[in-house]
């Protein structure tokens, strides 16, 4: 038994940027590897990788594609076609010389759909082909994204119909595809993401004022300007306090309507956009620096922030307009705000209450430990890949 996790070619693993998809191939492969499972990584060719242990199958494709390219344009999707093509060729080659049984899993639309395309039938009942559905676009109703599936998510729809399994993040993904796709129940599978809890974890912190602390894109989805709004008072009122983010900016505009709206309300020196933090030991540094974690985002399908600020003790306040699902798990830690009433008390009673919010901060990290460790949910897959025959 062979696994071959498939990197994306966004970014190369390990992501030395916030890609919450190439960090989940990383921390399964590790876990894999930690386990003396047979696996590797093929992934986007990349002359600066960061040092890693990772057994990584290099996928060339034309050097001036090879750089980090987090815009999204037309180049962007130019890369993807070019790494999938590339890609689907390497793994037909394993295919075609390996005498392993073969478990590929796939993360992303743009390189299993090539990979269908270009491999005959025949090769493919050589191998398992498995599938995680990353995307938060399916976790909303299906009048309001149907249209956005077929235009935009075609190839993922593809994928799904050809995979042999299909993991999910969340229920109502699962029910998109039972109703909408004809997806047969049977081949779905809901695995939760995970997080590395001895990178993510407590340590030391001095730090005076009261930190609200947020990661993720800087974009509308992540919403970071309805946080800063929704403690506008409370920093006003208070010097200790002071609020945090990071995130690459991938929308300038919204970035700009941050900076004015911080400047008009006399916050500069209460808000403040930290950059791009790496994954690991750097942004470790920024949830130690918190006294919670600000979760403002509009639409997800599993963050991988929340439990990274959960396994460094952290509570986590999340705006219940976000229709991520929470396990019964998370909903023991988790505090949600539907306007700003609610914030304000449950900031007045759970994170201003030290002795509430330290609660909090064990059960967080309990529940990390116990059900989020990347050991738990590599062996759900493993589970899922061996019973896969």
């Amino acid at each position: 038994m062979k696994i071959i996790e498939v990197g994306t070619g966004y970014t190369s693993i390990p992501a030395n940027m916030g890609a919450a998809t190439e960090i989940v191939v990383e921390e399964l492969s590790k876990s894999f590897q930690n386990k003396k499972i047979n696996y590797e990584i093929f992934d986007v060719k990349d002359e600066n990788r960061k040092k890693t242990n990772l057994k990584i199958r290099e996928v060339n494709i034309p050097k001036c594609f090879r750089k980090k390219d987090t815009t999204l344009g037309i180049l962007h999707k130019f890369k993807r076609v070019l790494y999938s093509l590339s890609l689907a060729k390497s793994l037909k080659k394993e295919i075609k010389f390996s005498k392993e049984n073969l478990y590929i899993h796939f993360h992303n639309q743009y390189n299993m759909f090539f990979f269908l395309i270009m491999t005959s039938k025949k090769i493919r009942k050589r191998v398992h082909l498995f599938y995680t559905v990353h995307s938060y676009i399916w976790n909303n109703e299906w009048e309001k994204i149907s249209s956005i599936i077929r235009k935009k998510y075609f190839q993922e729809v593809y994928s799904i119909k050809k995979a042999d399994k299909v993991f999910v993040l969340n229920n109502i993904t699962a029910n998109h595809f039972i109703n909408h796709l004809g997806i047969d129940e049977k081949r779905l599978v809901q695995i939760d993401n995970g997080v590395n809890t001895e990178i993510y974890k407590e340590i030391n912190s001095n730090q005076e004022k009261f930190v609200f602390f947020q990661s993720g894109s800087v974009c509308e989805r992540k919403n970071q300007l309805g946080a800063i709004k929704n403690l506008t008072k409370l920093l006003q009122d208070d010097e200790r306090y002071k609020y945090l983010y990071a995130g690459g900016i991938i929308d300038s505009k919204y970035k700009d309507a941050i900076d004015t709206y911080v400047y008009n309300n006399n916050l500069k020196n209460k808000v403040e956009y930290v950059g791009e933090l790496q994954p690991g030991e750097q942004i470790n540094k920024f949830y130690n620096s918190a006294k919670a974690f600000i979760f403002p985002s509009t639409a997800e399908a599993f963050s991988l922030v929340i439990l990274e600020a959960m396994s460094c003790g952290l509570p986590v306040i999340m705006n219940k307009k976000n229709i991520l699902e929470v396990s019964d798990d998370l909903k023991k830690v988790i505090l949600f705000y539907e306007n700003q009433e609610s914030f304000d008390n449950l900031i007045k009673n759970y994170i201003l209450n030290e002795q509430e919010r330290k609660k909090i901060c064990k059960k967080s990290r309990d529940i990390a430990v116990k059900k989020y460790s990347w050991d738990v949910i590599s062996n759900k897959y493993l589970n899922e890949f061996k019973n896969n025959n």
